[in-house]
């Protein structure tokens, strides 16, 4: 593969969510491949949501092209995109809107409805109503999942199984999030679909050894089991690709994307949400998909690049 020139590349990881540690962790291993590439490439770590400061000292590093390595807040929510449109800079991953669409559960579910996607059933609840009320009325039945509408790696999720449970399972989502998302609990298998230049990949099956995905399994090696590609029948994972690839279109996305996905009982594929900067260290779920293509790490990463500047000559 023929390596461009694509300048002096920031890749910005870090960030100030609670995702910082797993964001550490895609960043270093984005730059030790942009690096291993030829490229001139720079770590950048990020440690405020300040526009000002962030603006001064990604001007310091005087970038030509930015490599997002952030997950949650200041990085999947189209405030670090807007500021590196303000400085001109070319970058990863989806823009501004599909990326500030798609870290909000709630909007990005009420797209996939108008769109005539599959979606669980769902309630949103913000806090000062909730105060207000002193309840949640659930028509949803049991289980439900309860999660903060904008947060990743199942941060403050919880699936409740009666009445009793669900006093605790708002209060934690709270404490992540003013707003919520309570879901109907669907069964089936679990399963992840990355898009990578709007095309889609193979379908991953995600097989936890805990009760569900949670941040626990995602990060812990040896509690979750990955089969790559999924054991489906063709049809049923051409469905499952299909929705994944909508989804994407549906916001807006750009460059690369990771829908999750449960298959139903029903056999119907029921689109969660979709992460616009999935996981970049080699063991995550994007790269494993892309490896099953035979697009390896390092080519990962510079595709990548080269999708943040053909953005820019849209």
């Amino acid at each position: 593969m023929e390596i461009k020139d694509y300048g002096r590349v920031g890749v910005l990881m870090g960030g100030p969510s609670s995702e910082r540690d797993i964001s550490l962790k895609s960043g270093q291993a984005v730059l030790s491949a942009l690096l291993a590439s030829g490229l001139d490439a720079v770590g950048i770590d990020i440690i405020t949501d300040n526009s000002g400061v962030n603006s001064r000292l990604l001007k310091d590093h005087h970038l030509d092209c930015a490599f997002i390595a952030l997950h949650g807040r200041f990085g999947e929510d189209g405030m670090v995109q807007r500021l590196l449109e303000e400085l001109n800079l070319p970058f990863t991953g989806s823009g501004v809107e599909s990326s500030c669409l798609a870290m909000d559960k709630i909007g990005s579910l009420d797209v996939f409805r108008k769109q005539g996607l599959c979606v669980p059933k769902s309630r949103s609840l913000e806090i000062s109503a909730y105060r207000k009320r002193g309840n949640f009325k659930n028509d949803l039945g049991f289980p439900v999942v309860i999660k903060p509408a904008n947060h990743g790696s199942s941060i403050g999720l919880s699936i409740v199984e009666n009445e009793e449970g669900m006093a605790g399972g708002i209060e934690l989502a709270f404490q992540f999030d003013s707003r919520i998302i309570i879901e109907e609990y669907i069964k089936g298998r679990e399963l992840t679909v990355g898009i990578l230049d709007e095309m889609p990949l193979p379908v991953i099956e995600i097989i936890p050894k805990r009760k569900f995905f949670d941040f626990a399994a995602k990060y812990q090696a040896g509690l979750t089991e990955y089969i790559v590609p999924a054991q489906l029948e063709e049809d049923i994972a051409g469905i499952v690709r299909d929705a994944a690839q909508a989804a994407h279109k549906a916001l807006g996305c750009f460059g690369c994307s990771r829908a999750d996905i449960i298959l139903g009982q029903d056999n119907l594929p029921y689109l969660l949400e979709v992460n616009t900067i999935p996981g970049m260290t080699a063991t995550s779920l994007l790269p494993k998909a892309a490896k099953c293509v035979g697009i390896g790490f390092d080519q990962l990463c510079l595709k990548l690049l080269e999708l943040a500047y053909e953005k820019t000559k849209v």
